[in-house]
């Protein structure tokens, strides 16, 4: 197809061009979203992009104009969806990229792909979809908005950040009256690290590129919380005994599987014992990230 297909007459009005005071249009009312998906193996899904398209010809990101009220997380996997058959099921997002031009924005969700997929063109967006290995992204013919993100998207793949939580010492952190039911007290806590999940946390709480960052969350719970249900983007581990011994565990576990880890905590005890393969952040820090994820959310 040498023309763009013409817009419905119901779309969604996020499917329009937000215009600059220049004059310059960029599409997407409400900005745009794109899905940079990671296969270790395989490399990164592009697209190459429909003739008629902006920059058509060229290979990016599966992407568009995020709906009115949708955040770039969720519009990024359903476009992701939509044009390439991409399963958010099999995709852990991990961090975010913002592209700012005041009156529009474009966020590149940096996902990692937890079980293998064929992509699939759904539209009429695509003249074809393929896995390219990381070394030779650079030599195709980018969309000149994702060569010029590419370099720090690609340092980025490399961090794996994962958090370690203390959930004894965190939940007695705040006096709720957790001591009367310390499942309840775990499970409330749980509930609070699935927002934080969701809303991601700000680079610079880890050092890293980008802008925000969606860790692996471990709450590790012990005693009467053992049987704490885990929640969306939370793993919940039943210490078999010492608290401190089961995080000791999981963090030394996942610090050898590369990820930068960061246990919550504070218990001194502890953070001697896991700060030569962890960073430690203390009961305090994380209850501030909690409440400014409750906040966004």
């Amino acid at each position: 197809m040498s023309r763009p297909p013409r817009l419905r007459a119901d779309r969604d009005p996020g499917d329009n061009w937000a215009v600059a005071p220049d004059g310059t249009r960029y599409w997407g009312a409400f900005g745009a979203a794109g899905l940079l998906a990671h296969d270790v193996e395989r490399g990164i899904l592009l697209q190459h992009r429909a003739e008629w398209s902006h920059h058509g010809g060229t290979w990016g990101i599966p992407g568009g104009a995020r709906h009115q009220g949708e955040g770039p997380l969720s519009a990024a996997l359903r476009e992701a969806s939509e044009e390439a058959g991409a399963p958010s099921g099999r995709l852990r997002p991990r961090a975010l990229h913002v592209l700012d031009r005041e009156v529009w924005t474009y966020t590149t969700v940096v996902a990692e792909v937890t079980e293998p997929f064929e992509p699939v063109a759904g539209d009429e967006e695509s003249l074809e979809l393929a896995w390219v290995a990381l070394d030779e992204v650079a030599g195709r013919e980018l969309h000149p908005g994702f060569a010029a993100s590419w370099p720090v998207l690609r340092e980025a793949l490399a961090h794996r950040p994962a958090l370690v939580v203390d959930a004894a010492n965190v939940v007695g952190a705040v006096p709720d009256g957790w001591w009367r039911d310390r499942a309840g007290a775990a499970a409330r806590l749980v509930g609070r690290l699935e927002e934080l999940a969701q809303a991601g946390m700000d680079a610079g709480e880890w050092d890293l590129p980008l802008q925000r960052w969606f860790p692996r969350i471990v709450a590790v719970v012990e005693g009467r919380a053992r049987g704490t249900a885990p929640g969306t983007g939370v793993e919940v581990v039943d210490a078999p005994g010492s608290g401190d011994d089961a995080i000791v565990a999981q963090t030394h576990a996942l610090a050898a599987a590369g990820h930068a880890v960061t246990v919550a905590t504070s218990d001194r005890g502890l953070r001697a014992r896991v700060e030569p393969v962890a960073a430690t952040r203390g009961a305090g820090w994380l209850i501030d990230a909690l409440d400014a994820a409750r906040q966004r959310g």
